[in-house]
């Protein structure tokens, strides 16, 4: 489908819990041509009406929370949980974005969310790795080559069977898989765990693969 002939994908850009570097991350989302982000932390997400959170194309999560949530919390109205629980309940594209895979480590919804149930890890920064496109059938990575980059690793375990894996690494220090898309519910996930700092916001084949997530995501293939 053309770009032309769509509207943009709204994109709720949805962070907390871990600190980043805003401005670099902000003109991220700002220059990738064809999408509306709308930046906001958890919590400004889940209290917004139910009209408001369904009318992003795209939930992309860059959040880092370490307890499960809650719905104890009456200051934003107590629908953290519910709210995350009723993920793919919609057709909402949702893209968990580098440290959103090892968000709510406990919790077995977000387990299975990004398809990995063991997520204990360990991070290794500043690291120069070979990335590998391991399916070049796939819309986010149809055309793409292989490439190196610098960028945070995680040492953990990898998406398995029940994902389709789309770039990987042999890099010592880095969880095999780097991304993959699956299906939770009656949403389509990706999962991609690069994207630390403006090491990897300033690459262009990083760029370009969120970029792709994104559309994708909401139903959109550009040819390139």
């Amino acid at each position: 489908m053309s770009r032309e002939s769509a509207n943009k994908p709204k994109v709720a850009v949805i962070v907390g819990q871990h600190p980043f570097d805003v401005i670099s991350f902000q003109k991220l989302f700002n220059n990738i041509s064809g999408i509306e982000p709308y930046h906001q932390n958890m919590e400004q997400f889940t209290s917004s009406p139910k009209e408001i959170r369904e009318s992003y194309g795209v939930l992309l999560f860059y959040n880092f929370h370490r307890q499960d949530p809650t719905d104890q919390d009456p200051w934003y109205a107590g629908k953290t949980k519910s709210v995350l629980e009723s993920l793919g309940d919609t057709k909402q594209g949702i893209f968990l974005l580098h440290h959103a895979i090892l968000a709510y480590p406990d919790w077995r919804v977000w387990s299975d969310l990004c398809g990995i149930q063991d997520r204990k890890h360990d991070y290794h920064v500043n690291q120069n790795v070979h990335y590998i496109v391991a399916d070049k059938n796939h819309p986010i990575t149809s055309g793409l080559a292989d490439f190196d980059m610098t960028d945070e690793t995680y040492t953990m375990n990898s998406a398995g069977g029940d994902s389709r894996i789309l770039i990987t690494t042999d890099h010592p220090l880095s969880m095999k898989t780097i991304a993959w898309s699956r299906k939770y519910k009656n949403a389509d996930v990706f999962c991609y765990e690069s994207g630390h700092d403006d090491q990897a916001y300033g690459n262009e084949n990083f760029r370009k693969i969120v970029r792709r997530g994104i559309l994708w995501l909401d139903g959109i293939y550009e040819e390139e």
